[in-house]
């Protein structure tokens, strides 16, 4: 069996299905697993002096991705041929993307947005953020919830897709289980500055070809516009204080004629970052819908090259 072609089947799943919150009710979802685990190791590991921190912070990472990369060893060698093992792993393959709720969690912003209920669009952005949503005005909430959707389709959608096709059901796991770990103790904090120093690290790496391969399937997916997109890119990326969301990010704001990143307030600090397509204009509610769009087409390429790549 291809495991491009579980991939293919684990992300048609999600992009119709989602993951319900029926299923989500009665037995969580992987990703909450895999963050119980996380913080029960850093309720007994982050303690002592800076050294000691970074070391069990390394321990940690190296436990969690033991405990969740090995069982997915033995399933994938588990799996029949032919058909039957293709959709299983497809099915198993399912709960690591997050095609559908990244739609909808950004879906729900622009429709209150474009409505002027701005109370209702800070609410939902607070919900895919971590900056301050009540500094954020209407062009504010429509930049960051932008930004979100471009940045965590190469971290919810094409690294899984791509470390599945790379490694299959164990490079799946492995990358969402990094993935967790950054997000829950990778953060420039007092608790975490030493003890995450590891996982944010080790995601930087693992998300690098993703994050590029976004960047051109969202340029891709717009042809007109596909020199500009490229041209951000180009000149902006690395501006970005992430070395990886710089892609993404500019080719989406190449792609809508829109600025993105630059300064933005945080709960204790605020972010002087530069400006991806400095040129151009703030993003607007409108500009919120035009994002799901090239969104939904990238999906729509990303899906086909799936397709094609199982075949061959």
């Amino acid at each position: 069996m291809t495991f491009a072609g579980m991939m293919f089947v684990g992300f048609v799943i999600d992009a119709v299905l989602g993951w319900p919150n029926a299923l989500f009710a009665r037995i969580g979802h992987p990703v909450t697993w895999i963050g119980r685990l996380i913080i029960a190791l850093e309720n007994r590991l982050n303690i002592g002096p800076e050294k000691q921190k970074r070391i069990a912070g390394a321990f940690c990472v190296v436990t969690v991705l033991a405990i969740v990369t090995l069982p997915a060893i033995l399933i994938q060698r588990a799996l029949p041929d032919g058909p039957i093992g293709l959709i299983l792993g497809g099915i198993l393959a399912w709960p690591m993307f997050a095609v559908r709720s990244m739609h909808d969690h950004v879906c729900a912003v622009a429709d209150p947005l474009v409505n002027r209920d701005v109370a209702s669009a800070r609410a939902a952005v607070a919900m895919i953020v971590g900056r301050d949503p009540s500094k954020l005005g209407e062009n504010g909430i429509a930049r960051a919830s932008i930004e979100s959707l471009a940045e965590n389709t190469s971290d919810g959608v094409i690294a899984p897709v791509f470390w599945g096709v790379v490694a299959g059901l164990p490079g799946l796991v492995a990358y969402k289980a990094i993935n967790t770990l950054d997000s829950m103790i990778g953060h420039r904090s007092d608790r975490y500055e030493h003890f995450g120093k590891t996982a944010a690290r080790l995601d930087d790496i693992v998300n690098l070809p993703a994050s590029r391969l976004s960047g051109v399937l969202f340029a891709a997916a717009q042809p007109k516009t596909f020199a500009k997109s490229w041209s951000v890119i180009k000149n902006d990326a690395h501006k970005h204080r992430s070395p990886n969301a710089g892609w993404p990010e500019g080719a989406v704001a190449g792609a809508l004629a829109i600025r993105l990143s630059g300064p933005r307030v945080y709960e204790d600090r605020i972010a002087d970052d530069p400006w991806l397509n400095p040129g151009a204009p703030d993003p607007t509610a409108s500009d919120v819908h035009r994002a799901l769009s090239l969104y939904r087409r990238t999906m729509m390429l990303t899906v086909l090259a799936l397709g094609l790549l199982a075949l061959i």
